[in-house]
């Protein structure tokens, strides 16, 4: 992809416009005190950054300029160069000439060639006198920020222009831009956040008024005079001329506050321009060319959503180097390239941002997916067969879940996934999906909204109720009769699109008490008693849908939508409130709990003798005192029963001597090493199939072969988790 230096010419000015007035600040303060070093440290840095974006840039004439001044800088602070008054006003004139090439490229002007008499006399400084060769002749100086333009002359480039009785034109260049504290502006949005869900209760107002005006009219116990027909006619006059009013400054609410919506946004660039990188480091750190292709690192997003991309985006990127990308040799053997391909584009889409991570390695093979389904204890052989191909890829994002024959510290963990879906579903409010081919690749497409501050959201009523979905959860609004309901394995489902979707009435599912007086029961899925049949409510999370029926559609409309408070944060069915015109609050439910509910979610639990909590027993083998006593406080931390050993042959004879649920290891131990205790422990039957982990310094793909050849679970290099890393990754393997 070209570089496209238009992009950051904006950013550049702003930044280089700042860094020019550090400089002016340094200048003056070296001229009260000549011996400033702090001050002569922070202007050369300055010069060197204008200097280094001015190159990057291609903006030659101020690369050079601040090239030269950052020389004469460099000198005074590291040989010794003298300040004097001369040199003082050599260098004011180099930053006017630096400032003023920048103001010419900020007024879209070519900033022309490079000042030869000013490099000159910058270059003379750094003579053995320490002074330019010549006195420089100086123009008067200016404050700054401030823009000269001369007057038309002839004078020949590098000649200096005689002097005379005409004074140079001097502008004061106000900048483009402010800097505006994110913590400022987050406020700022928040409060016109308020404004607009205030305004909710104007129109609630308006509403309020046209139903007296109904009522009115319908009222035929009052006999209408002269008087009342007059003040009928005023009350409808001032009800249109409200509503007008009204109608307007929600216009204008709605535009000032997507205005400043506006101001928040940041281009993905900020997450995607440091994927190229990564994917090289990556791809070489297992062995593998790999090469990066970006695409809409200019579309922008809320600095909201920017802030929590980069989790789930390097999760991806890591999984598609390792997980997907093969080997060199494997690649050529198919007829592919040796190096393989990753690619990281967005596109708009229906108000909101797509992303889509892809690679063109093995794909996902769904049969291993299938397979580890059942060996996790997840689902019976029989049930496998029954999911459909989306249904089994969805389930690389229940936590713990890896088909990889081993962890490692790239990726396989099993804790990815999952937090890729947390991350995107519940905490951003949008949608993941994968496709794949065999010998293709694969592709996760992420929808994201362009903000959370704002969303469309549709109420309902169910149960007497008021509840809320945000529109990213909605698939579908119909109204059908009860007649096309069909049962399926004991459940009421309707066919829609050849699709079998399970129908449930919300009430029913969130238990609300029947305040309708309809008397329905748990087997009714709701609302079956109104005219017209079934209001079904669509929700779909990835792949999986589910109808409720509810009792009334209420609204639909952009509106605030407010996190809960922190000692509500635990309440996987609500994901936010927001408030009425008729100042009530109303749950926004979060559409993926409401299908775990609807599912009856199996629970990840350890099972137990008669419900009796088991105590998970761990072996940790190392021969440093400070790793066994870090793994046992992490590991105690947690709930788990640690067991140290100090050698592989006092690891063995201890797990010979009990049955443990996991077993961690370093490698390099004396009297037997930790490839050695993993192969010995796989000979036993009873550790056939218990958790082993190495953890150890040796980083060498080979050694990692080793760890597989001898059957540990995982190998984690010890410079890259943490205690989390460590404590996610038992989870996973111990199921």
């Amino acid at each position: 992809m070209a570089f496209d230096a238009k992009r950051f010419t904006a950013r550049f000015v702003e930044e280089a416009r700042e860094h020019v007035r550090h400089v002016e600040d340094g200048l003056a303060a070296l001229k009260t005190d000549p011996s400033d070093q702090e001050s002569l440290n922070a202007i050369f840095r300055s010069a060197h950054t204008v200097k280094g974006s001015a190159r990057m840039l291609k903006f030659e004439a101020i690369s050079q300029t601040a090239h030269h001044l950052e020389d004469v800088l460099g000198a005074m602070r590291d040989q010794g160069l003298p300040y004097s008054p001369e040199l003082g006003r050599l260098l004011a004139r180099a930053v006017d000439g630096v400032a003023g090439l920048i103001e010419r490229i900020a007024s879209g002007e070519d900033p022309g060639d490079v000042d030869q008499a000013l490099c000159a006399d910058l270059i003379a400084a750094l003579s053995s006198s320490g002074t330019p060769s010549q006195d420089p002749v100086v123009p008067p100086a200016t404050s700054p920020p401030v823009a000269v333009v001369s007057p038309p002359t002839s004078a020949t480039p590098g000649e200096r222009p005689a002097a005379s009785g005409t004074a140079l034109e001097v502008r004061i260049k106000a900048p483009d831009t402010v800097r505006v504290s994110l913590d400022k502006l987050d406020d700022l949005i928040k409060l016109l956040g308020e404004v607009v869900s205030s305004h909710a209760r104007l129109r609630q107002r308006l509403l309020d008024l046209n139903e007296i005006e109904r009522r009115q009219a319908r009222d035929p116990a009052r006999e209408a005079t002269g008087e009342d027909v007059d003040r009928a006619r005023a009350l409808r006059e001032f009800g249109r001329n409200l509503k007008d009013d009204v109608l307007a400054q929600e216009l204008l609410m709605e535009e000032l506050h997507g205005r400043a919506l506006i101001m928040r946004m940041l281009p993905l660039g900020m997450v995607f321009d440091a994927a190229p990188r990564l994917i090289r480091d990556l791809g070489r750190s297992v062995g593998k060319e790999v090469e990066c292709v970006v695409s809409g690192a200019e579309i922008e997003l809320d600095r909201q959503l920017i802030d929590r991309l980069d989790e789930p985006i390097v999760h991806l990127l890591r999984n598609a180097v390792d997980h997907g990308i093969e080997d060199p040799a494997l690649r050529q053997s198919l007829g592919k390239p040796g190096y393989g391909t990753v690619r990281l584009l967005a596109r708009q889409d229906a108000g909101g941002v797509a992303i889509e991570v892809s690679d063109d390695g093995a794909g996902v093979s769904i049969e291993a997916i299938r397979q580890k389904a059942v060996r996790k204890g997840l689902m019976t052989a029989d049930q496998v067969t029954t999911l459909s191909d989306d249904q089994a890829l969805d389930l690389i994002f229940l936590p713990g879940f890896s088909t990889q024959p081993i962890i490692t510290d790239i990726s396989g963990r099993g804790v990815g996934m999952d937090v890729v879906k947390s991350c995107i579903v519940d905490d951003l409010q949008g949608s993941i999906r994968i496709e794949t081919q065999p010998g293709k690749g694969t592709s996760f497409i992420l929808r994201l909204p362009l903000s959370l501050a704002v969303m469309r959201v549709l109420l309902v009523e169910a149960g007497g109720e008021i509840l809320g979905f945000t529109a990213q959860q909605v698939a579908h609004l119909l109204r059908v009769p009860a007649s096309r309901l069909v049962l399926v394995a004991d459940r009421q489902a309707i066919v829609l699109d050849n699709e079998i979707i399970p129908v449930i009435g919300l009430a029913n599912l969130l238990s609300l008490p029947d305040k309708s007086g309809s008397g329905r029961s748990s087997s009714t899925p709701g609302a079956a008693h109104q005219v017209g049949g079934l209001l079904l409510v669509i929700i779909q999370v990835r792949n999986e849908k589910l109808a409720l029926a509810v009792d009334a559609l209420v609204d639909e409309r952009d509106m605030v939508i407010k996190p809960l408070p922190p000692h509500l944060g635990g309440l996987a069915m609500v994901s936010g409130m927001v408030l009425t015109g008729q100042k009530q609050l109303v749950s926004i439910l979060s559409a993926h709990a409401l299908l775990a509910m609807a599912g009856q979610a199996r629970l990840d639990v350890r099972p137990g003798r008669a419900g009796e909590s088991v105590r998970i027993s761990i072996l940790v083998v190392d021969d440093s005192w400070n790793t066994r006593e870090i793994e046992k406080d992490v590991l105690e931390a947690h709930g788990y029963e640690v067991t140290l050993a100090e050698d592989g042959r006092d690891g063995l004879q201890k797990a010979q001597a009990r049955q443990f649920d996991a077993v961690l290891t370093d490698v390099e131990m004396p009297h037997m090493d930790g490839f050695t205790l993993t192969a010995t422990l796989r000979a036993d039957e009873r550790y056939r199939s218990t958790p082993i982990l190495i953890i150890t310094s040796r980083q060498k793909e080979e050694d990692k072969r080793r760890g597989i050849e001898v059957g540990a679970d995982a190998y984690i290099v010890k410079g890259d988790f943490d205690q989390g890393s460590l404590v996610d990754t038992l989870r996973a393997l111990l199921g």
